[in-house]
């Protein structure tokens, strides 16, 4: 996939990466307040919000967390899963944590779901259950 498509993410950005996180079919937000447009602003700001674009049009993005060494969130349009954008802004954030210093990294999602099955292929291991039920996950770095 050609490199050209990645692009940080900018401020102007926000709705769009908004519009895909209340697209997705699994990890849907039971109250979409708990994520305002706010919370993407610092990753935006520390230069750690990547994303996917064709034609002026945004088709995923992905932000990892160099304080805590964790992947904040990595969402593909549904209309344009399968085609490796998911593999490719997560091989982009994790680069940013070994950048960062970070030896391992870690996330959480839903037990069961076809994202904890995309981790798990991509060597992600159990690294025990979130207070609020979520498989954490782990991989070396």
């Amino acid at each position: 996939m050609p490199a050209s498509r990645l692009r940080l993410a900018d401020r102007s950005d926000i709705p769009a990466l908004m519009t895909i996180r209340s697209a997705v079919r699994e990890n849907v937000l039971s109250d979409p307040a708990k994520v305002p447009a706010g919370a993407y602003c610092p990753f935006i700001d520390d230069r750690g919000l990547w994303l996917w674009e064709e034609a002026g049009r945004v088709l995923g993005f992905a932000a990892a967390d160099p304080a805590n060494g964790s992947v904040w969130a990595l969402f593909v349009d549904p209309a344009e899963e399968g085609r490796g954008i998911g593999r490719a802004l997560l091989s982009t954030v994790l680069s940013d944590l070994r950048r960062a210093g970070w030896a391992r990294a870690r996330l959480s999602t839903q037990p069961g779901s076809r994202a904890e099955r995309f981790y798990r292929r991509a060597g992600w291991l159990d690294a025990g259950i979130a207070a609020d039920g979520d498989l954490i996950l782990e991989a070396a770095l």
